[in-house]
């Protein structure tokens, strides 16, 4: 799990053994306490993957720092479950407890980008987007939190925006069009990304950086892992590091199913003096009495959560929160925030970019085993104004299948070649169909193994997506 600040694993709710207490969580508050949790797991993983996690190609380092990408993703990339490979990731990881965070942001010259922020409660936000006339010219935005120390929201010379967090942890997500086709406006893009700066307020204005407090982070990794043997350390450090609404019914339902485990925002949190599996609780006082037992309740919990969530993505009617997921605080509720949580932690809003599933003809689901064709004529191409991508993953993971042509999308960005009539066939097959051009080939390896295909389609036209229907896979 990388070069994690903390290795140890404590069994989700085993640190309330020992506690002489009758009450009992019913398989009901079990579901709650999962299902209004994923969200902070979920994303807890994600972004202390990208922040903490040598291991990972697309770390930044450390806080405050940014991975830059000098290629599109490939089948190495396992911190994220279904990235793409259709455009360039600028990713800033921000500590904003001891001082804001200043990024300049230059121009770009593509069709496409977006800047999305996000902290460990997975709510989305969009400050900067070409859809909304950005990227023009170039931004200096500054980052704070309403716990960021010594900055009271005053304005700063030098910076055009101000994006208040919901967490001291976040992350800032620069998405790119490479225009990879092109290559002269491809290495213009890959040298204006070089532009982009990093600096503390203090920096900013001229002066030394402040000391940071040293931070023991509880162990990250799999959800399913989290659930059983972490979650409650987890989810303690979140709520520490998290702003809760107190009129969101979102915040106030979290807060409720965790409170009886002693979990709270503000409660004393010390991973030196973790106690060990199964011994009493040091830290909190719990009204519940739980053994190991429970903390693979809490897995299994999770594993079927995620099971269905992939399953409504890529449901046959189409995904019923196609335009609900990605959005800000205030306007998610719990169904869609726990399938995006569960399918793809991180991705853009419905007037960004859409990512509907590709699902078989036949209704069941895809294997390796078997190749497919799947077919498009010009006037059943997705409506995007920008572009758009189809993407192959193995199910079980979410991860690209790996190939030694590191092909894993058809689109205009990972290359693909429209027939005579405008339309297109894309082929997902062990070995490329006779005649069938390479850039609409996906390869896949000859296995029992599950396979997702997800279109992506950025800055659509929605209205007319109201009509379009997404192509299916036909079985060969």
């Amino acid at each position: 799990m990388g070069r994690i600040l903390s290795t140890i694993l404590v069994a989700f709710f085993t640190l309330g053994a020992g506690l002489s207490s009758a009450a009992e969580l019913t398989d009901e508050d079990m579901d709650n306490i999962v299902r209004r949790s994923y969200q902070y797991i979920a994303m807890y993983n994600v972004i202390n993957n990208f922040a903490l996690n040598e291991h990972n190609p697309m770390s930044s380092g450390g806080w405050n720092k940014t991975y830059m990408a000098d290629a599109l993703s490939d089948h190495t990339v396992k911190a994220i479950a279904r990235p793409n490979n259709d455009t360039l990731y600028v990713i800033t990881m921000l500590d904003l407890r001891s001082d804001p965070v200043v990024v300049h942001y230059p121009a770009f010259d593509s069709k496409y980008v977006s800047l999305e922020t996000s902290a460990y409660d997975h709510y989305v936000d969009i400050p900067l987007s070409t859809t909304k006339g950005d990227f023009k010219k170039p931004v200096t935005m500054l980052y704070y939190t309403d716990r960021t120390q010594g900055y009271d929201g005053a304005p700063v010379k030098g910076v055009d925006k101000y994006m208040k967090m919901s967490g001291d942890f976040a992350i800032a997500f620069l998405r790119i069009m490479p225009h990879a086709a092109e290559p002269e406006r491809l290495k213009k893009n890959m040298a204006t990304m070089k532009e982009i700066t990093v600096k503390t307020l203090s920096e900013h204005l001229g002066k030394p950086a402040k000391p940071v407090k040293k931070t023991r982070f509880p162990a990250f990794g799999r959800d399913a892992d989290l659930f059983e043997k972490g979650g409650r350390y987890v989810m303690q450090f979140v709520f520490n590091h998290t702003t809760f609404d107190p009129n969101d019914e979102m915040d106030q339902a979290v807060l409720a199913a965790l409170k009886p485990l002693g979990v709270e925002p503000g409660q004393f949190f010390d991973l030196t003096n973790q106690p060990a599996v199964g011994s009493p609780a040091r830290l909190w006082k719990s009204e519940i009495k739980l053994d190991e037992s429970d903390g693979k309740k809490f897995r299994e919990i999770a594993e079927k959560i995620a099971q269905e969530s992939l399953a409504i993505w890529n449901s046959p009617e189409g995904n019923p929160y196609l335009y609900d997921v990605f959005k800000p605080k205030g306007e998610m509720t719990l169904e869609p925030m726990v399938v995006q949580s569960a399918v793809g932690p991180i991705g853009l809003p419905a007037d960004q970019a859409v990512y509907p599933g590709i699902v078989t003809t036949d209704g069941k689901p895809m294997n390796a085993l078997n190749d497919y064709v799947i077919r498009m004529s010009k006037d059943q191409l997705p409506p995007a104004i920008a572009f758009w991508s189809t993407t192959l993953y193995d199910s079980k993971n979410g991860f690209f299948i790996p190939n030694d042509r590191k092909k894993y999308i058809v689109g205009e960005n990972g290359g693909m070649k429209l027939d005579d009539n405008g339309g297109i066939a894309i082929y997902i097959a062990a070995e490329k169909p006779e005649g069938v051009p390479e850039e609409n080939w996906l390869p896949i390896n000859r296995k029992d193994e599950g396979l997702d295909i997800i279109m992506r389609i950025y800055q659509p036209d929605l209205e007319k997506m109201k009509t379009w229907q997404v192509p299916k896979a036909e079985k060969q």
